[in-house]
């Protein structure tokens, strides 16, 4: 079942780890995150509600639009896991379950959790999210965008604007062809009126 990558069963449980890892948050932050903080509501609703605690929304909550949430966020590692199975198994599931525990580990902020500066100095090379990163994302919803990897964050909010200016063109010229339409229906009528008229 597992295929022999690089020449090691070591090195290809890596790879499809670290595929499911950095593919699947780079799959979830630009065709899941950024397009619901664009024009989606599910995850505002959800995942940025404030009245409640987002440790109890990420990790204990059984509302079913959290878990669909949730779910949604999580699809694309799990089509990566999918297909990375081919390249090891162990891997792929691997891949998975590290995802899973830093979605929990990434939302302890509210129960007291402070990285120690050793690790934070090792996140920081390789680019990790920690929970005073994602703890800022709760706090601003247009910052630290990346569940697990950081680098994410500045191309996502660049994507953000963009998918905005869009939206915001489209929103100035749809009245225009509103306008433009009922200008022109209101013409037909005019003809037509004009032309009983006549005959």
């Amino acid at each position: 079942m597992n295929t022999t990558v690089l020449g090691s069963p070591v090195f290809s449980a890596i790879a499809a780890m670290l595929t499911v890892l950095l593919v699947g948050d780079f799959a979830s932050t630009f065709f899941y995150h950024v397009p619901q903080h664009a024009w989606g509501k599910l995850h505002l609703r959800t995942h940025h509600d404030r009245r409640r605690s987002y440790w109890d929304h990420a990790v204990l909550s059984r509302d079913p639009q959290v878990l669909l949430d949730g779910l949604l966020g999580a699809l694309p590692y799990i089509v990566l896991a999918i297909v990375c199975a081919r390249i090891s198994v162990a891997g792929a599931i691997l891949g998975l379950a590290l995802g899973q525990t830093h979605v929990w580990w990434r939302h302890t902020c509210e129960l007291g959790w402070q990285t120690p500066a050793w690790f934070v100095r090792i996140a920081r090379a390789t680019g990790l999210v920690l929970p005073e990163d994602h703890n800022g994302h709760h706090v601003n919803p247009e910052i630290e965008f990346g569940d697990i990897f950081r680098f994410y964050d500045a191309p996502a909010r660049a994507t953000l604007g963009v998918l905005r200016s869009w939206t915001r063109t489209m929103k100035r010229r749809k009245p225009v062809s509103v306008r433009r339409a009922v200008s022109a229906k209101r013409r037909t009528v005019a003809r037509r009126t004009v032309a009983k008229q006549t005959s």
